[in-house]
């Protein structure tokens, strides 16, 4: 990759999975990678920003950056956007739409300032052609970011178009689902190998199974969707998607010689998440059953269990506590040998499940905060697991 063709780019994603979002784009070959809030900056060339789009599962958008200035005043902002050269990155046919984002700056109306970008596109093409391209909120041909902190403004194309928390195969899902992101993040954060076994007793339309299924496969996210941000820019490069595509479809496993499994009392949940994974491409790599938290049999140790309970928002207090104790009792006698995570926002309920906690993570989950908290259940007492001098608890 020549110096000449890098230029800079950042990944957008959750709250608590930065340092996990660098590390994945430097897998991919990304350079200079720098874990930021919420996002990780780096650098690479075209095919880089295709790859990152196609692989990155820790990614909610890929943004390239086209220009950085100050932006003290309207006056400033519409001068730095209307010095730019649109018609080398758009055309006149193509609609757009611009997003805002303000922190901590003079400017406290996000839509203002999307307007104001908008208008100097807009008079940039009228001045020049006598006609200006249209805007469309919802599918624009090009999406424009502006991101403005203090006095600094940076504005970027949005290479992903629809978010990539957005796979493509999840058009079914309950009342609270837990987005794809998200899910493969606390996937990452379990360090599961990848190579044993994997459940979610509670898994509702199925995203956490079929993330895992996904990455067991080494299945690039990118492939289910129907397309990318990039694919509407005057430079989009056909033949360097399709060469991705296909090193991507190659790199895919044949199959499992381990058990996923998806379970979860509903059944309607457990039709939902059975039509999900068969749109991901993983129907038959995910053992889906229909029973209650309780009464369900994971496959055999050593594996990774990971439910995101029910909070309590809808359930009386009682009820929600002696959901969590059954919770803890249930790990106790089923789950012998398995790393057990659970994700909530009720840190009083969990107190109930009545097990010490090894690991415990911050994370959001939409508006609500989270814990991610970490259950081993030794075979055997905890004492025992460490008898041997030379493990070190």
């Amino acid at each position: 990759m020549s110096d000449n063709n890098k230029f800079k780019m950042l990944a957008k994603t959750l709250s608590g999975l930065e340092d996990l979002l660098a590390a994945e784009l430097r897998s991919l070959g990304a350079s200079d990678v720098k874990a930021m809030n919420r996002s990780a900056e780096f650098f690479g060339d075209k095919k880089m920003l295709y790859k990152a789009n196609m692989h990155c599962r820790l990614a909610t958008r890929i943004l390239k950056q086209v220009k950085t200035f100050n932006a003290t005043s309207s006056d400033e902002l519409y001068h730095h956007v209307s010095q730019i050269k649109w018609d080398k990155l758009m055309r006149l046919s193509q609609t757009f739409a611009i997003d805002a984002v303000i922190n901590y700056s003079e400017f406290n109306n996000s839509m203002f300032v999307a307007q104001k970008v908008k208008d100097a596109i807009a008079d940039w093409f009228r001045a020049k052609y006598d006609k200006r391209p249209s805007v469309d909120i919802k599918r624009p041909n090009v999406r424009i970011n502006i991101h403005i902190r203090a006095k600094k403004a940076t504005l970027s194309l949005d290479s992903s178009g629809e978010a990539l928390s957005k796979r493509g195969y999840r058009t079914e899902a309950g009342t609270a689902p837990l987005g794809e992101v998200l899910a493969a993040g606390i996937i990452e954060l379990t360090r599961w190998d990848r190579a044993s076994s994997f459940i979610d007793s509670m898994c509702g339309s199925g995203t956490f199974v079929i993330e895992a299924a996904q990455m067991a496969r080494n299945m690039a996210p990118g492939l289910t969707r129907k397309g990318f941000g990039f694919m509407g820019w005057r430079d989009y490069d056909e033949s360097i998607l399709r060469d991705l595509v296909e090193e991507a479809q190659a790199a895919i496993k044949p199959n499992l010689d381990f058990k996923i499994v998806g379970s979860d009392i509903e059944p309607a949940r457990i039709k939902e998440a059975m039509a999900n994974a068969k749109r991901a491409r993983v129907g038959k790599d995910i053992e889906f059953v229909c029973k209650s938290f309780e009464k369900q049999e994971p496959p055999p140790a050593p594996g990774v269990m990971v439910i995101n309970p029910p909070y309590g928002e809808r359930m009386v207090i009682t009820r929600i506590d002696e959901f969590y104790t059954m919770i803890g009792d249930t790990l106790k006698q089923n789950y012998e040998g398995y790393n057990a995570f659970v994700l909530t926002s009720n840190l009083d309920s969990i107190k109930h499940v009545g097990l010490r906690t090894s690991q415990r993570v911050k994370l959001f989950n939409g508006p609500l905060e989270c814990r991610l908290l970490k259950f081993e259940m030794y075979k055997g007492s905890r004492k025992e697991k460490y008898r041997n001098p030379e493990e070190k608890p």
